[in-house]
């Protein structure tokens, strides 16, 4: 399969980001994946279209280091920017919460999106357009009692791709978001052993839906908040 188009996934060694990268390298993608513990690399196996890059992306030199290395290859230009990268948190009522634990979510979830789109979108728009992917959660729909902190941050993140896609319409550039529930990781089964998974969004799953998001095939779709949720 000839690979003509790189994509950046941010969180790719994770337990979704797995999956995502993993599934654009089956589909011909050139795909770039910043890295920070190396433990996570394991879960990814060689592959000739496999750019791995050691950048804590929250770091603005090294997210341009990442950034610059997804447009590195002139045959395969940077199409495809994947946010996973992101944070939880749930526990007390806002009023026994600090607000550093907001601070705390907004930094992972909204200002890293946040940056890696904007770093990414002049390699967008140089190549003709693109598509960005971002997780935002279906508990903005639904929120539960402890998880004001998480929620308005992904809620923030919804807001982001919003505008993004509004601003960047004109320029061929696509941006939306994703809504899973619990995803089933290793992690969260772990950290959840007696949950009932029926409903968690799986991985693979989800990686098809980004890989329709950020091709040809998803050309009309921008500016969505999309559910990825089962019906158990």
């Amino acid at each position: 399969m000839t690979t003509t188009r790189s994509a950046l996934v941010t969180g790719g060694t994770g337990g979704l980001g797995a999956a995502v990268t993993t599934h654009l390298l089956e589909s011909g993608w050139r795909v770039v994946v910043p890295w920070v513990a190396r433990t996570e690399l394991g879960r990814l196996g060689d592959h000739p279209s496999l750019r791995l890059v050691e950048a804590d992306v929250s770091d603005d030199a090294q997210l341009r280091q990442a950034v610059a290395l997804a447009a590195a290859d002139e045959s395969a230009p940077l199409s495809g920017v994947v946010n996973l990268v992101g944070g939880f948190t749930s526990g007390p009522r806002v009023h026994e919460t600090p607000v550093e634990v907001l601070d705390a979510q907004l930094g992972l979830n909204l200002r890293t999106a946040y940056a890696v789109t904007r770093a990414a979108l002049p390699h967008l728009l140089a190549s003709g357009g693109g598509s960005v992917v971002c997780m935002s959660t279906a508990a903005t729909k639904r929120p539960f009692a402890g998880g004001a902190a998480y929620v308005a941050s992904k809620a923030a993140v919804t807001a982001l791709v919003e505008t993004l896609a509004v601003e960047y319409a004109g320029d061929g550039v696509r941006v939306n978001a994703l809504l899973p529930v619990v995803i089933d990781t290793p992690a969260n089964r772990a950290a959840m052993p007696d949950a009932d998974r029926r409903s968690w969004s799986q991985p693979a799953e989800i990686a098809r839906v980004i890989r329709f998001l950020l091709s040809d095939d998803g050309a009309a779709v921008t500016g969505a908040s999309i559910p990825v949720t089962r019906v158990g």
